[in-house]
């Protein structure tokens, strides 16, 4: 019998229907799974059990009446921490934050409580959210459950290492650039970064997108079905539409796929994520689809524009800090974000208009296409302890070519795993659909789900 703490959301909503098992027992084993892992991922915060467990038996009295808000009702799931929840300080994983309790849920939070689901807690995430790893001056060092000595990724770092380790079924994430996606490849499990707008967030911002980290393309179907609910509380936000996002089910014989192995710049792509990569795109192929090139389309003077406008609007921030709270920003940070002082208008502005001529370029690029194949990331999980894999303040993105065009152009991609290197680190393929196909997307993902080699033991707490 599969253990309490690795059944999915449908799994366990399927058990509470026929009182096979409570939300209350559901509960105790996620916390009595994380308590055995986080000594080991440090990948939680504000974790609070009690409160958890007073949820779920709130939640058990609706089953046993009949009566649950919905087939979420009493399925444990953790949100990053950077997601407002109401009585609950968002440190932004910097030491130099004031810690003051939310007012209120941010849209995703209230989505879910409406949902009735179990608030475990939140997950850990690095500072500002400016790195792909779990390097934070404020929570412990996060660690990949598939290999202790390697990041998850990041920024939805912990959210990431949890989902791999069982910290119950739903995670909630953040993405500005690869946020969810790059801690979904490095730790072998399935996100959705939704079109912009879909799943409302506060605050929005260019390319901020909010979405679900599940091990299981259906959990994060069943989450977008709450999540996507309206909240005009994004200005952003898309005209709420009526999904099926239950209609997961798509024959992939004669759609027309992209595989983009060259993104125009950035690191080289490791020949065993390529293979992998690769090696899906035939098995797809196999299935009926049709498989074609995507050439390069991002260039040098993208991305250091992007970069450039991404430094004066972080170094505004964090010179207006106080001495004592900037000194507390983790070094590589401030190092990166002075890079923006003394910027002139002409440079910002070009910089920001390259965030226009990176979406346009990518609309472009992928407008022969029903969806694009491409690596999520160039690079297996690197070591746990850097702030990113370049290690270098002056090339700090080098890493993101893949995900970054997709934030900018505002198209949903999702991430699923593909295989794993010879080490045993996950490999992420990014599946890539045209603005507002998100549930075009998540069919796909499913239909990858059917097709690919059999999954491999999610990783156990170390004895």
């Amino acid at each position: 019998m599969t253990d309490l703490h690795a059944l999915s959301a449908a799994e366990l909503s399927a058990a509470f229907r026929t009182k096979n098992l409570s939300p209350v027992e559901a509960t105790r084993a996620v916390l009595d799974h994380i308590a055995a892992w986080e000594p080991h991922l440090h990948a939680t915060y504000a974790l609070d059990a009690a409160t958890a467990l007073a949820q779920a038996e709130a939640s058990q009295a609706r089953w046993l009446k009949g009566e649950p808000l919905g087939p979420l009702d009493g399925v444990p799931a953790m949100l990053k921490e950077n997601i407002a929840t109401k009585g609950v300080p968002v440190p932004m994983g910097t030491a130099a934050t004031v810690l003051v309790p939310a007012e209120r849920d941010a849209p995703p939070a209230q989505r879910l409580r409406e949902a009735g689901v179990v608030l475990l807690g939140k997950t850990t995430m690095p500072d500002y959210g400016m790195l792909s790893s779990g390097l934070s001056s404020f929570h412990p060092l996060a660690r990949n459950p598939w290999d202790l000595s390697k990041g998850p990724g990041g920024s939805s770092a912990g959210s990431g290492a949890g989902v791999a380790a069982g910290y119950g079924p739903l995670h909630m994430g953040t993405d500005i650039g690869g946020s969810l996606r790059l801690p979904a490849g490095w730790c072998g499990i399935f996100t959705l970064k939704p079109s912009l707008g879909r799943v409302p967030i506060d605050p929005p911002y260019a390319g901020r997108a909010a979405g679900p980290m599940t091990r299981t393309v259906e959990d994060a179907a069943l989450m977008m079905e709450a999540l996507s609910l309206p909240d005009d509380r994004d200005t952003m936000s898309l005209p709420h539409q009526a999904i099926a996002w239950r209609q997961l089910e798509r024959d992939p014989k004669g759609l027309r796929l992209g595989l983009q192995l060259d993104p125009g710049w950035g690191l080289p792509l490791d020949p065993e994520i390529r293979a992998a990569v690769e090696a899906a795109a035939v098995r797809f192929e196999a299935a009926g689809a049709i498989v074609e090139p995507v050439p390069a389309f991002m260039t040098r003077e993208m991305i250091d524009g992007m970069d450039r406008f991404w430094r004066v609007r972080s170094w505004i921030d964090i010179s207006a800090l106080p001495e004592s709270r900037r000194a507390k920003v983790l070094p590589f940070i401030v190092d990166w974000a002075r890079g923006g002082a003394g910027q002139s208008g002409e440079q910002v502005f070009h910089g920001y208009s390259q965030m226009g001529a990176m979406r346009d370029a990518a609309v472009r690029a992928c407008r022969p296409f029903d969806f694009v194949l491409s690596p999520t990331a160039p690079i297996p999980a690197f070591a746990a302890e850097l702030p990113s894999p370049t290690t270098a303040p002056a090339h700090p993105l080098e890493h993101i070519a893949y995900t970054l065009p997709y934030n900018m152009s505002e198209q949903p991609a999702a991430s699923i795993n593909c295989g794993f290197t010879a080490a045993g680190l996950p490999i992420g393929l990014q599946i890539v659909g045209r603005r507002f196909d998100d549930l075009g997307v998540l069919q796909l993902a499913r239909a990858w789900e059917t097709i690919r080699p059999a999954a491999r033991a999610w990783p156990t707490p170390p004895r």
